[in-house]
């Protein structure tokens, strides 16, 4: 899918990633590692240690990840995996998307989620979650403009960069089903 890129004036093409995505997803993971609490990793990723990570997306099925690339560079991702391994959570499926740094408020991210959400919801899941380390108001614009609903706040759970942080957590309700 290409989309104009409002800041330089290129294309963004947003496709399925791939292993060859990997150093790409690294370097913007790790600028957060480094610079944010947006991740509580404390340690940098390395390619040839998240190849296996890597291998559980696919094109169908509720690991799936999205990168947007423009002239060959990988300028943001977004994915999705288990919320928790055990089987009856099953119908619920974690999101996260990250952007490289100066590629935020271009819609990058909105165009992201817009791609993966509706296969989400093509699958049948029940539910999409979200951890959001507070403050970060860009990310909870984000979830909230595609209707994730806040449904609390974990007090405290992360200490970085010498401070400890709240994690706050979104829901979206894809259907709904009477009990």
């Amino acid at each position: 899918m290409m989309q104009e890129n409002p800041k330089a004036g290129e294309p963004w093409v947003i496709r399925h990633g791939t292993p060859e995505d990997l150093a790409g997803i690294c370097e913007i993971y790790n600028h957060y590692v480094h610079h944010s609490v947006a991740t509580f990793d404390l340690h940098p990723w390395e390619v040839k240690e998240k190849r296996d990570w890597m291998a559980q997306f696919k094109r169908e099925g509720r690991s799936q990840m999205f990168v947007a690339e423009r002239a060959g560079q990988i300028i943001g991702y977004a994915y999705s995996g288990p919320f928790r391994e055990r089987p009856a959570y099953d119908i619920t499926a974690e999101t996260t998307v990250y952007l490289a740094p100066g590629e935020g408020g271009q819609g990058l991210g909105r165009r992201l989620y817009g791609t993966l959400i509706p296969r989400l919801k093509a699958l049948g899941l029940h539910r999409l979650i979200a951890g959001v380390t507070l403050p970060n108001p860009a990310s909870v614009a984000l979830h909230e403009s595609f209707g994730f609903e806040s449904v609390g706040v974990m007090s405290q759970v992360g200490i970085k960069m010498d401070r400890y942080w709240d994690v706050g957590w979104w829901q979206l309700r894809l259907k709904e089903i009477d009990v």
